[in-house]
């Protein structure tokens, strides 16, 4: 069994605030000065946002592929949630490939959400992909929930989890935060159970990473997530490939991205 104490990255700048409002800033900068100029799409080198696109497109959404959960993803309705939007990349890319339902994302720097709009504001034809300042760790859920129509009552709707979160970096640095939460865990502890509230019943949660193996995601997730009350957890359903290379006769790639479904049992 795994050891349930977490091994934990030394803390850095890069899971601070304020470097991710010095850095937006810097690129809200560059963008006034050149539309062209969009700012960072994180892990581009290894071209994991369009790995994780396509993805979505043909192992969740394509009939032709065995479905993570008891049906499709409709990408015409999908509701979809980036923690750690930056500069919205990833969103337009969804939306480029005909995901037309609601797509949000969120971050807990000003800047770069002021930075997402931007971007997003020169792009038109299609329907708007939304952003907000929130705080994926200390948020309240209230403010980013889904509201659906309840079948056979049009004029009702409830509250329903997200069919999609997406992390492209995201945990990475808030695994570098040296803060701790009301229990005394570094904040990275509970990430997962966040992620969980944030989930529908059978919803994905796709996490790209370059700090943590693949054995180390299914650790965090899969092992030192709590249940919630209901008993759901988080279970490992994909992954991505990437190109890898052999060291010391360990095989390994140098990021890694992992889909985990919102499981009852």
């Amino acid at each position: 069994m795994a050891d349930p104490a977490p091994a934990h990255l030394d803390p850095s700048a890069l899971g601070t605030k304020e470097y991710w409002d010095t850095l937006y800033t810097r690129e809200l900068t560059n963008h006034a000065a050149n539309p062209q100029d969009e700012g960072t799409v994180w892990f581009d080198d290894a071209d994991a946002q369009a790995k994780m696109v396509a993805y979505l497109d043909e192992h969740c959404s394509n009939p032709d592929h065995e479905p993570l959960h008891h049906e499709p993803l409709d990408p015409s309705r999908a509701a979809v949630l980036d923690l750690g939007c930056g500069n919205g990349s990833l969103l337009f890319a969804l939306r480029d490939e005909g995901w037309e339902g609601r797509l949000l994302g969120v971050d807990y720097s000003a800047r770069s959400v002021e930075l997402a709009g931007r971007v997003g504001g020169g792009r038109k034809g299609e329907r708007e992909v939304e952003f907000k300042v929130w705080d994926v760790l200390n948020g309240p859920l209230s403010e980013v929930a889904v509201a659906v129509a309840v079948e056979g009552e049009s004029e009702t709707e409830t509250a329903a989890g997200w069919d999609v979160v997406l992390d492209k970096g995201t945990f990475d640095a808030v695994s570098l935060s040296g803060e701790r939460d009301g229990q005394g865990r570094r904040i990275c502890e509970g990430y997962g159970e966040r992620v969980l509230q944030l989930l529908r019943p059978g919803g994905i949660f796709l996490v790209t990473s370059c700090n943590w193996t693949e054995a180390e995601l299914r650790d965090w997730f899969e092992t030192k997530t709590r249940p919630t009350e209901a008993g759901a957890r988080l279970r490992l359903a994909g992954r991505i490939e990437y190109p890898s290379f052999h060291f010391g006769g360990v095989k390994g790639q140098t990021i890694s991205t992992l889909c985990f479904e919102k499981a009852s049992n």
